[in-house]
């Protein structure tokens, strides 16, 4: 498929540019908040095209990960209605805010991990855990455990195989974004039917 091709392209283009890295941080930062697309998708080829500063770029994508997430957190404390419901109703979520709810009072922790491990929207964690008012500690531990396994895991991957990644990526790019999509959509759908 030659449209994935293109994004290669333009994904190894973007990732070989002296601002990269800024541009990750942006994403990694509004992904928490509001932002559709998930940081992976840039992390992947900026730390393909900058192999040894891999881990750095995780850790880059973690802290603007978290700092976003402590925006939205605070957002959804003090001012969902104002700015977190319309950005929750622009995703169709509105209904979810009782089943976020009861996932918050039954697993607490957990709740906020799987939601930064899966592709279940992240921005809906952060805005929710500051509405339903849960403890922030025990929100920004489960968020850098599981936001920060997932983006290292990528970094080692990458870090490990570097040029096999790439190949992998420049022959199969069709299917890792077909599956990302895909995961993205099953991560909104198990929201709205969970």
């Amino acid at each position: 498929m030659k449209i994935f091709q293109v994004w290669v392209d333009k994904f190894l283009k973007i990732a070989a540019r002296r601002g990269a890295g800024k541009m990750l941080a942006a994403v990694s930062f509004a992904e928490a908040v509001f932002f559709p697309v998930p940081p992976d998708l840039l992390l992947i080829p900026i730390a393909i095209a900058q192999r040894k500063r891999a881990f750095v770029l995780a850790f880059q994508c973690l802290l603007f990960s978290m700092l976003g997430g402590v925006v939205g957190y605070v957002i959804g404390y003090y001012f969902m209605d104002v700015l977190g419901k319309p950005i929750i109703e622009f995703y169709g979520l509105t209904e979810k805010y009782a089943v976020v709810q009861n996932w918050y009072e039954r697993y607490s922790a957990w709740a906020v991990a799987v939601a930064g491990l899966t592709p279940i929207p992240y921005k809906l964690c952060t805005l929710t855990a500051g509405f339903f008012k849960i403890n922030f500690l025990v929100f920004l531990i489960a968020s850098v455990l599981s936001r920060g396994l997932r983006f290292f895991a990528i970094a080692a991957l990458i870090y490990a195989f570097g040029e096999k990644v790439r190949v992998f990526l420049e022959r199969r790019f069709d299917w890792v974004v077909i599956i990302a999509l895909v995961l993205l959509v099953l991560g909104f759908v198990a929201l709205k039917y969970l």
